[in-house]
Order: structure tokens, then C-alpha cells, then sequence
């Protein structure tokens, strides 16, 4: 067979079905090939979306999401998602064309070392030289991509390969079993939690990957221990749940700061440093930290770990469930702490979520907002938050109730990866709705991705918050200078007319109380719909204020 033909059966045998992507001239034959199989091509119109799309479809299915580029400029406007991917630990495979071999070694037409420029941002990144080679490279990329932890891999195929004829077809794909946790490991880690006086389990991305929420939730209800996540970890413990403790990860002084300073032993759960550093909730250096994930800890002055616990995840907690079962079940000490403690701290974060929801001001406060989002979206839906102000409030109060029901950047902290994030949702979950929240910065920077949602006739609803500025650079330096700001600010479009102009639903909220029927009317649409609402950004400083002077005893 023709190498490109080839190419994508070794696709259909890692079972991808859509790949997002703008084509060019030199992945043209593998662009025939796709038309004789079963994987649908979903024409973007920009690369940078394509990799967003395949970055949010690789994070909710734990199988790798495919884009696709073409060489030079193709290349690099990948590399963006391909970099959020990678850090944020969504499992991607990402293609890309090149030039024939015969003119790589010289100057030509749009020839750069696109392998070479992507190896930063990804796991593994290799071109195809030869046609024999083919199976053996997309086994691989697979493999490592979908390795934990999860990343990106990049595989270039210059045009004249992909021409070539080849006799060697697809490896068998085998998925591999990850390895267990050390007995010796999990043993200590009990003897430890056993002499915890104020433990707190620290969630973050990797416990709500591979089933480990469901045995994260386990342990905390076993053991009588209250939860904290990270912004990638929500939904690793029920928000209605007792346990659940809520989100860490702002800058500022918080309730669950406050909590984390208290603690003896953190059990940090598939926690990533690249989310949150340390040194903002272990200030001290005196907490005990039992690392439980599927690498060993990184190193770090505020991160000195007691028990490294390195192997699956869901399987390290069920050997720390067991155990807990052999030592004190029996003699009737499970659970070992009493949850009713966390009771105070829990109720007084929920008071303060609950703070503005009556709120009738306009524009809207963004806790306004959020609680009639989290009211009108189903537990099982899905909530995509952009890069930027907006963020930082999604993240402290949006709580779900199921782990991978809201995908936040905050690896690499992307602007623009919500509105095509979202499109790689809905195909991973077309049944369940799927809803976005962007800034008015980030919604523009892949608004031509509009096009594509219509085409695909998408029922995604799209949230713009607007404030005409760069809202979360802004209430950085108001923090950093005394309230002084370089110029953020800039003009928007008319969101309903430019909805209309993509042929799709589109309103912009002109008072208070009109979210509800607005998403009601959004989630009704054939395709995809625009919300826009006017937001009040003044609640960002008044938030650092508060945290700041924030005075709870635990």
C-alpha cells in the first residue's frame, strides 16, 4: 500500500474517529487516504483551534485527540494548543506535513525544522523518513501520548513519504497495564495518615483521571478526611458531599489556605505543580506530604514529600483503602477522623458562594453570574473556562459534582482554548450539553472558529464576559503597583450581530435575572449560541481586599 494509506489505517486501529485540522499542499495524499475510512476530517479554520479541539476531546476520553497541519506556517500555529496539550496533560497526537526529503538539507519554500521547534512542547516528536516506518512511528506516538502522564506527540510525514509504497501494515495496538504502587510505600503512608492529627487530601489533574476519583472518594469517606482540588482536580470529590472542601489555587489568602496552613499531612493526590506552586499552600515547609501519582514527586523546596507513593493512581488508593480495612475496621477506628470538624469551614466557604446570588446590580457580578450558571447546567454537563479574569472566579466558585465536568487551562494557562476546547467536548460527548465561559479578549482570538460550530451544527452555548479590557492583566498590576494599570482596554463588536452574521443565535443580556431564560433559549438552538453579559470587574480588587483581611479560625 501507499504509505499515506498506510498512515491511516494505523489511525483506525488506534480507534480515532475525527481529526481536526486544516490541510495543505503537502499532507494531500493523506488527505485521500482519509477519504477512504471511517474517521470523519473536521475542517477548522485556524490550526490553533484544531489543537484546542483535540486537547479538550484527548482530556474528557483519556484517548488521544488528533489534529493536523500542514508545514511551515501550518507548523507553528499549531504549536500554542500543542504547548496546552502537553502541559495540561491531555493525551494528542499531532500531525504534520512536510516537504519532500530531497530539499529538507537546503533553503526552499516554507522549509523549517518544525521537529526540532515542537520537542520542547511535547513528549515525543519524530518525522517519518521511511515508508516501512510508518506503523512503528504512530504505535509510538500513541503509546507515549496516552502514557502517563499524558502529553503530546508529533509526527511529521514529508510528502514524498508519504507517497512511497510500503508492505509492512499496522502493529497490533495493546494497551499496557500501568504498574501498582510499592506495598512497603502504601504501608507508610497508613502509619503516617495513622498519626495525622489534621490530615487534608490535596486533588489535583491526575485524580480525575483513570477511575482514581472514585477511589479518591473512597478514602476521604473511609479515612474521615476532608478534600481540597486544585482547578484541573474539580469534581474529584462531590460538591454536595461533606468532604469536599472546595478549591485552592488563588493567589490571595483563602478559607481553604487558611485550612491547608493548618494541616500536618497533605495527601496530594495526582497533584501537578505546573497548576498551583506549592510554596502558595505549604509556606512553612512543615507540612508532611504523602505524594501519590504516577511519576515520582518533583523537586521542590516547598514540596518535601515523606512518602513517595509512584504507580497508578486509583490502584495506590484502593492498596491505602485495604489497608485501612485490615488495621482498623475490625476494631471499629474507621473513620479515623471525624468529618464534622471541616463542618464550620465548609459551611462558611458555601455562605460565601452564596454571598451575591440574589443579586440584582447590573453590569453582573461574577458570583452572580456563576451561580446561575451552576444552577441551570446539569451535573453532568460540561463547563470549558478560558484564560483570563473570569477564571480566577469560575475557579473559586464553580464546584461540580463529577470529576472532567469543568476543563480549565492551568498548565500552560491558554487564552483562546475555551471556543474550540468546546468543539472537541461536544464531539466527545455530543448527548450532554456543553457550555463555555470566555472573556471578551479570548473569545476573539478564535472567533473564526464560529464557521466550523455551525457547520457541524453544534448546540454549544458560548458565554462572552465583557468588560472591554484584559481584566485579569489589569488586576494584576492593580495588585502589584497600588491600583495603577498599563492602557487594557479595547472595543468589541455587536455580539448579536455577529452571531447573526455566522448565521447562529446570539443576545446580549441587558439586565439582571435574564440568564436562566437565556440558556434555556441558548441550549434550544439547532447549533451553536452567544451569551453575552456585561460583567463587573470591580469585583476583582474587592475580592483581593476581602481575602486579604480575611480573619476564620479552624
Amino acid at each position: 500500500m501507499k504509505a499515506s494509506d498506510v498512515f491511516v489505517r494505523c489511525l483506525e486501529a488506534e480507534g480515532v474517529t475525527h481529526i481536526f485540522g486544516v490541510p495543505g499542499e503537502e499532507n494531500a495524499d493523506l488527505m485521500m487516504s482519509l477519504l477512504d475510512s471511517s474517521i470523519k476530517f473536521v475542517l477548522c479554520r485556524h490550526e490553533q483551534a484544531a489543537a484546542f479541539a483535540a486537547d479538550a476531546y484527548g482530556r474528557l476520553t483519556g484517548k488521544s485527540g488528533v489534529c493536523l497541519g500542514t508545514l511551515g506556517p501550518g507548523a507553528t500555529n499549531l504549536v500554542t494548543g500543542v504547548a496546552d496539550a502537553n502541559m495540561d496533560r491531555a493525551p494528542t497526537v499531532v500531525i504534520i506535513g512536510q516537504g519532500s526529503t530531497k530539499r529538507l538539507h537546503k533553503e526552499s519554500h516554507q522549509n523549517m525544522d518544525a521537529i526540532a521547534m515542537f520537542k520542547p512542547i511535547s513528549k515525543w516528536a519524530h518525522s517519518i523518513w521511511d515508508a516501512d516506518n510508518v506503523s512503528e512511528v504512530v504505535r509510538k506516538a500513541f503509546k507515549v501520548a496516552e502514557s502517563e502522564k499524558p502529553g503530546a506527540s508529533v509526527i511529521e510525514l514529508p510528502e514524498d513519504i508519504a507517497k512511497k509504497e510500503t508492505e509492512v501494515g499496522p502493529m497490533q495496538v495493546r494497551r499496557t497495564r500501568r504498574p501498582a504502587a510499592d506495598h512497603k510505600a502504601v504501608k507508610a503512608a497508613v502509619d503516617l495518615l495513622a498519626n495525622a492529627t489534621n490530615p487534608l487530601i490535596l486533588a489535583g489533574n491526575g485524580a480525575v483521571r483513570k477511575r482514581a476519583a472514585q477511589q479518591l472518594q473512597r478514602l476521604a469517606r473511609k479515612a474521615g478526611i476532608g478534600v481540597v482540588n486544585t482547578f484541573m482536580g474539580k469534581g474529584a470529590m462531590p460538591m454536595s458531599d461533606p468532604h469536599c472542601l472546595y478549591t485552592i489555587g488563588l493567589q490571595s489568602r483563602d478559607y481553604i489556605n487558611i485550612a491547608m496552613d493548618d494541616a500536618d499531612v497533605v495527601i496530594a493526590v495526582g497533584y501537578d505543580l505546573v497548576e498551583y506552586s506549592p510554596a502558595g499552600w505549604n509556606r512553612q515547609q512543615n507540612t508532611k506530604i504523602i505524594h501519590i501519582d504516577f511519576l515520582p514527586a518533583e523537586i521542590d523546596h516547598y514540596y518535601p514529600v515523606e512518602v513517595d507513593i509512584v504507580g497508578d493512581i486509583a490502584d495506590a488508593l484502593w492498596q491505602i483503602n485495604e489497608e485501612l480495612n485490615r488495621r482498623f475496621d475490625g476494631v471499629g477506628k474507621l473513620p479515623l477522623f471525624d468529618i464534622g470538624g471541616r463542618r464550620k469551614l465548609r459551611e462558611a466557604i458555601a455562605d460565601d458562594f452564596a454571598m451575591e446570588k440574589d443579586d440584582k446590580s447590573f453590569p453582573m457580578k461574577p458570583q452572580k453570574i456563576l451561580w446561575d450558571v451552576r444552577q441551570n447546567l446539569p451535573s453532568d454537563g460540561i463547563l470549558l473556562s478560558d484564560v483570563g479574569a473570569h477564571k480566577m472566579w469560575i475557579a473559586r466558585y464553580f464546584q461540580c459534582e463529577e470529576p472532567n465536568t469543568c476543563l480549565i487551562s492551568n498548565g500552560f494557562c491558554s487564552m483562546g482554548f475555551a471556543l474550540p476546547g468546546a468543539m472537541g467536548a461536544k464531539i466527545a460527548h455530543p448527548d450532554r450539553k456543553v457550555m463555555a465561559i470566555m472573556g471578551d479578549a479570548g473569545f476573539l482570538m478564535n472567533v473564526q472558529d464560529l464557521e466550523t460550530m455551525v457547520r457541524l451544527k453544534q448546540n454549544v452555548v458560548l458565554m462572552v464576559w465583557c468588560d472591554g479590557e484584559y481584566g485579569l492583566i489589569k488586576w494584576k498590576q492593580q495588585n502589584h503597583f497600588n491600583g495603577r494599570h498599563s492602557e487594557l482596554a479595547f472595543n468589541n463588536p455587536d455580539f448579536e450581530l455577529l452571531a447573526k452574521s455566522f448565521g447562529m443565535w446570539g443576545r446580549t443580556l441587558t439586565g439582571p435575572g435574564q440568564i436562566p431564560e437565556a440558556m434555556k433559549e441558548a441550549f434550544r438552538q439547532p447549533g451553536p449560541a452567544i451569551i453575552a453579559v456585561p460583567v463587573d470587574y470591580g469585583e476583582n480588587m474587592k475580592l483581593t481586599k476581602r481575602l486579604g483581611n480575611l480573619q476564620f479560625t479552624i
